[in-house]
């Protein structure tokens, strides 16, 4: 070999497998009902030791459901080969879990101290930020213990579980530590959303005006015709919404061709530049979802303003949003100079340059690389004007 050859000694491509399974069901600790059965078995396959399971749960959903951990012990009891529950532990739920490092602390604690090995499982009962710190706490336990979701909210249902990202904050900005690591299985039980308060209820349907604009015109015409009575909570109009969002997101995650995220583009996070922002800038006070919302009603808007979104087009997702109850302006839209550092933040936290999703069509999503700031502005200052 000469001493300077440019050549690698290899040059191989290595892909990395791995199974998404997500489970739609009603009653999910009933005992009667196998679908959490199958979900822990195709987690944990059957091995000579028994497997174990260190559970956290979102506190906002034990105390809306004050026997969970009962019907927890009580499902494992009534099925055959399923790990042996260890430990149980309650998580403030919201960005509160995300913003403090000690809930991070607390999975890796119990990972230690029941003996959680690699052949185990965590499982995150609770809403996306629950299940984002439990799971990155879970990757990063003996290099990746196998972890399953239980989400309980409609934005942990139909996107956020559906991912392969785990992550928490740091420094006020948004996910900036994490890990790219699939759940081993998912749970989506639609008996936890009745007990959502109605805020948390609207706030995740913005995400499923979301993934409609960018993938299915289809489905944003359901959300036309149904947000009043999705709005009311009617669960026969509001689950096949939720089922269809989820479904979207994963198919885009799992056959998009860039599950974790090495490319430039990232069009899942459509509206989430700006949404970003204002979390950070409210010390994440403003939810997520709500935060979506904005985020959303500002590119539209902006689209609009620049000639590539007709205006009947920014007008029926307007009415869309609005329609579901979520929120299209907030008082730090006033602070815009503030609120565009998003865009840098957005650019750095996937690399190379700028890439924003708009879209042009409902349906059909287009990426651009530069952002008209005064005209951002001035979509800013529209919102502030028409929605208070």
């Amino acid at each position: 070999m000469r001493p300077h050859d440019a050549t690698p000694a290899w040059d191989r491509e290595v892909t990395v497998h791995f199974r998404h399974r997500v489970w739609f069901t009603d009653g999910a600790l009933d005992p009667a009902n196998p679908a959490f059965a199958h979900a822990l078995r195709c987690a944990c396959p059957d091995r000579e030791a028994p497997s174990r399971m260190a559970a956290f749960v979102d506190s906002g959903v034990l105390a809306a459901w004050p026997d969970l951990t009962e019907r927890l012990y009580r499902y494992l009891l009534a099925h055959d080969g399923l790990p042996e529950l260890m430990w149980v532990e309650a998580m403030q739920g919201g960005e509160a879990c995300k913003n403090d490092p000690s809930c991070v602390e607390d999975v890796l604690d119990a990972v230690n101290n029941v003996k959680i090995d690699r052949h185990s499982v965590l499982l995150a009962i609770g809403g996306g930020a629950v299940l984002d710190a439990v799971g990155f706490g879970a990757a990063i336990a003996h290099r990746g213990v196998r972890h399953v979701r239980m989400p309980t909210t409609v934005l942990a249902q139909d996107d956020s579980a559906m991912g392969v990202k785990n992550g928490v904050n740091r420094g006020g900005k948004k996910n900036f530590i994490g890990s790219f690591a699939p759940p081993d299985a998912v749970v989506c039980d639609r008996a936890f959303l009745a007990t959502l308060p109605d805020a948390v209820w609207r706030g995740g349907f913005s995400e499923a005006v979301k993934i409609a604009l960018l993938q299915d015109a289809a489905l944003f015409e359901t959300l036309e015709r149904d947000g009043a009575a999705i709005r009311a909570r009617s669960m026969d109009v509001a689950w096949p919404v939720i089922m269809r969002s989820a479904e979207l997101h994963a198919r885009h995650i799992m056959d998009g061709g860039d599950p974790f995220e090495t490319h430039e583009a990232r069009p899942l996070d459509h509206g989430h530049w700006a949404a970003h922002r204002l979390e950070s800038m409210t010390a994440f006070e403003l939810p997520h979802g709500e935060a979506v919302g904005i985020g959303l009603a500002l590119d539209t808007v902006y689209a609009r303003r620049i000639g590539l979104l007709r205006p009947e087009q920014a007008t029926r997702i307007l009415r869309v949003l609005a329609s579901l109850g979520l929120a299209r302006s907030h008082p730090m839209l006033a602070s815009m100079d503030e609120v565009l550092w998003g865009l840098e933040e957005f650019r750095e936290h996937l690399g190379g340059m700028l890439s924003i999703t708009l879209v042009r069509d409902i349906g059909h999503p287009v990426e651009v690389h530069e952002i008209d700031r005064v005209a951002m502005q001035e979509s800013a200052a529209e919102l502030l004007e028409t929605n208070g």
